[in-house]
C-alpha cells in the first residue's frame, strides 16, 4: 500500500461525456501528475466505451487501468448489458428506465476505492449527477456521501468522494468541460445508448447529450467529428 493523498485523484472513467468532463477537471484541480483513470470492463454490450476511455486517458497523458467485472453482465436484466432495446420510458414495478445496472455505481467507487487503496489515490472522482439525469437513484449525494462513510469505515480508509457535475444541469456540464479544456476530448467520448457512432440521436443519452450542448450553445466536437 502506498501513503494515500488527498491531492491524488482517481477518476472513474467510462468514456462518456461526464467521466470525461470529471478527468479534464481533475487535472486541473490536482494536475495531470496527480491524476489516475479507472475503467470498469463490466460485460457492456458496446465495447467502444472501453476503447473510447482508452484513447481519452493517452489524451489527457494519465495513467488508465482497465478493470474485468463481469458479474453485471451474468444477473443480467437491462439494456446495456442485455440484448434488449432501450426503452424511454420508465418500467414497472422500479419506475427506472430499463438502462439502469442496479447497483453499477456502488460497486466501481468500491472497487475504485480498493484500487485507490492500494495506489495512494486519497480522492476518487465520479461523474453521477442528480440533476439532468435518468432517475438513476445510485447518482444521488446521499448515496454518495452514504457510500464514502461505508468505505471509509470498511477500509479504515479516509476516502473523499468528489462529485464535480452532481448539480449541475447538462448545459452546465457542458460549460464547465469548456472551462476545464476538455471540449476537444468530448470528439473521443461515447454516450449513445445504442452503441452507435456517428451517434443515433434519438436514444435519451443523445437527447440529453444534444440538448446540453445546444442549451450552452457549443457545437459538440463529437457530433462536427462525424460530418
Amino acid at each position: 500500500m502506498t501513503e494515500a493523498s488527498k491531492q491524488r485523484a482517481l477518476v472513474v472513467l467510462s468514456g462518456g461525456q461526464d467521466s470525461t468532463t470529471c478527468l479534464y477537471w481533475a487535472i486541473d484541480r490536482y494536475g495531470a501528475d496527480n491524476v489516475g483513470a479507472l475503467t470498469f470492463d463490466y460485460g457492456q454490450r458496446h465495447r467502444i466505451e472501453l476503447e473510447c476511455a482508452a484513447d481519452i486517458a493517452r489524451a489527457a497523458q494519465v495513467p488508465h487501468v482497465q478493470l474485468p467485472i463481469d458479474t453485471f453482465a451474468a444477473l443480467g436484466g437491462n439494456a446495456l448489458t442485455d440484448d434488449i432495446d432501450v426503452e424511454s420510458e420508465v418500467a414497472e414495478p422500479t419506475g427506472l428506465p430499463n438502462t439502469f445496472v442496479p447497483g453499477r455505481n456502488l460497486v466501481f467507487l468500491t472497487f475504485a476505492a480498493a484500487f485507490a487503496y492500494r495506489e495512494g489515490y486519497g480522492t476518487l472522482v465520479t461523474g453521477v449527477a442528480q440533476t439532468d439525469y435518468s432517475g438513476y437513484p445510485d447518482c444521488r449525494q446521499e448515496t454518495i456521501d452514504a457510500l464514502q462513510k461505508s468505505i471509509s469505515l470498511g477500509m479504515e480508509f479516509d476516502v473523499a468522494i468528489e462529485t464535480p457535475l452532481m448539480r449541475l444541469t447538462k448545459a452546465e456540464t457542458v460549460l464547465l468541460a469548456r472551462d476545464v479544456g476538455a471540449l476537444d476530448a468530448m470528439a473521443l467520448t461515447h454516450t449513445c445508448y445504442n452503441g452507435e457512432r456517428p451517434p443515433c440521436g434519438h436514444c435519451p443519452a443523445c437527447e440529453l447529450r444534444a440538448k446540453g450542448f445546444a442549451e450552452a450553445g457549443i457545437p459538440d466536437p463529437l457530433v462536427e467529428r462525424f460530418k
